[in-house]
């Protein structure tokens, strides 16, 4: 596959994830298997390839790279992809292709008081960004790259754009996060008035807006909530303002929770099944929940229930009873 039409297929491969609106950190990840999948069968046209070489190439990741199952369905999405939109080739004509099988995971959920013990380890932006995690039960991607237009102070919600799988959704805005959210809203706006004075305070806008409205990149209704602190400048001399980098929050928050000693791993999405498991616990429906979260599968929003204290954690060992 290592041949002359490599270059063109390689093109095509990015063409055909934009043209879908596959989301950056998409093309990002399935790009590299790609590739891989091209150097393990250097010297072989695509017209050679097929369930064989697919087969061998997701064995090769399970046995000898140790890869786990989500990392390997990735790797199978990621050449399916390549196979349907780019080689024109019939998936169907594949046969059987290995899956593995993801082994179902509870997820690590705190106490009440241990989301406020983590919260009170944390200052700044970091601190706001991971209240809003908790309470809107948001992703992080989906908080960072929130802009002004979609919290809805009035209606006490967020609005959720292009989330997991391209969808738009509704969310709780709490009460106790206004006045906060607000406050920091001013700041963000005297920076972004700041920014236009000197000439920039403009932000990169979805699906090809800028080209449609002009004027939009700079109105403030589609600023990030939360903008990196340093204005970026790219080959054509432009600058503007990304939204914070998800790797400082990721670090903020691993700083945090070695600080709160709590001997659980806590991540961002930790506080997203946080919010899921208390509303649980709270007594609101299932389906209510997985519309907050935005799951197409109520099975996925089922997974809170077993951490609640209503199976093992709600029975009393006979051993106490003596």
């Amino acid at each position: 596959m290592n041949t002359p039409e490599q270059p063109i297929w390689r093109q095509r491969y990015i063409e055909a994830l934009e043209a879908r609106h596959y989301s950056p950190r998409t093309r990002e990840a399935y790009l590299p298997w790609v590739d891989r999948f091209a150097a393990l069968n250097k010297g072989q046209t695509s017209s050679q390839l097929g369930e064989r070489e697919i087969n061998a190439f997701l064995t090769h990741l399970a046995v000898h790279e140790g890869v786990s199952a989500s990392t390997q369905n990735q790797a199978l999405s990621a050449l399916l992809f390549l196979f349907r939109y780019v080689l024109k080739r019939d998936v169907n004509s594949l046969g059987e292709v290995i899956r593995a099988k993801r082994p179902p995971r509870l997820p690590t959920v705190l106490t009440r008081d241990e989301v406020k013990h983590v919260l009170g380890c944390l200052v700044g932006e970091d601190r706001l960004i991971c209240r809003v995690l908790y309470g809107t039960g948001v992703r992080l991607m989906e908080c960072l790259q929130l802009r002004v237009q979609d919290v809805d102070f009035a209606a006490s919600t967020v609005i959720v754009r292009h989330g997991k799988g391209g969808k738009d959704r509704r969310t709780v805005l709490p009460a106790t996060l206004k006045q906060e959210l607000q406050k920091h809203l001013e700041t963000v706006r005297a920076l972004h008035i700041a920014d236009l004075k000197d000439g920039w305070g403009k932000v990169t806008l979805p699906d090809a807006l800028e080209g449609k409205y002009p004027n939009a990149a700079a109105d403030w209704r589609w600023q990030w909530v939360f903008p990196q602190a340093r204005r970026w400048n790219n080959e054509f001399g432009r600058e503007g303002r990304h939204h914070v980098d998800p790797s400082l929050v990721q670090r903020s928050i691993q700083l945090a929770s070695l600080k709160a000693e709590l001997g659980k791993r806590v991540t961002c999405h930790t506080f997203r099944h946080c919010f899921a498991t208390h509303l649980l616990e709270s007594g609101y429906d299932i389906r209510t929940i997985q519309e907050l979260l935005g799951h197409s599968d109520p099975k996925t929003t089922m997974i809170y229930t077993h951490v609640l204290n209503r199976g093992p954690g709600g029975v009393h060992s006979p051993l106490d009873r003596m």
